[in-house]
C-alpha cells in the first residue's frame, strides 16, 4: 500500500461506522455510513432515494392478479400489509479511488 492509500486508509479507519461524505477521483460525491474497510475497498450503506425505491419495488415485486382479476396488489390501500422496502443499498469503492472524506452530523 503506497503512502497516499495508507493515509486514506487511516482516515477511513478513524471514521468507521460514521456518516460521511466521500468524493472519488472522477469527481462523484455521495453520503453514507461507512460499514467496513479492508486493504483494497471501503464498504458503505448509502441511503436509497424515493425514486430508487419505486424502481426496486417494481423490479422485485411482480404484479399481483387476483383470482377474479382487478387489483394490481393484494390488500392495496389497507395499512399494515406488505413490506416497507429497503432504506439503504450497499456500495463498495476501491480505496485508491477516494480523494476526500468528510464527517457529517448524524441527527
Amino acid at each position: 500500500m503506497d503512502k497516499n492509500n495508507q493515509s486514506i486508509y487511516d482516515l477511513c479507519k478513524q471514521h468507521l461506522h460514521a456518516y460521511v461524505l466521500v468524493e472519488t477521483k472522477d469527481g462523484m460525491t455521495f453520503d453514507g455510513i461507512m460499514t467496513g474497510l479492508d486493504d483494497e475497498n471501503v464498504y458503505f450503506a448509502v441511503p436509497i432515494e424515493p425514486y430508487e425505491r419505486d424502481q426496486i419495488r417494481n423490479i422485485y415485486s411482480p404484479p399481483y392478479v387476483g383470482p377474479y382479476g382487478g387489483f394490481d396488489h393484494p390488500y392495496y390501500g389497507y395499512p399494515g400489509y406488505g413490506y416497507p422496502g429497503r432504506r439503504f443499498r450497499r456500495l463498495v469503492i476501491p480505496l485508491a479511488a477516494l480523494t476526500t472524506l468528510a464527517l457529517l452530523p448524524w441527527y
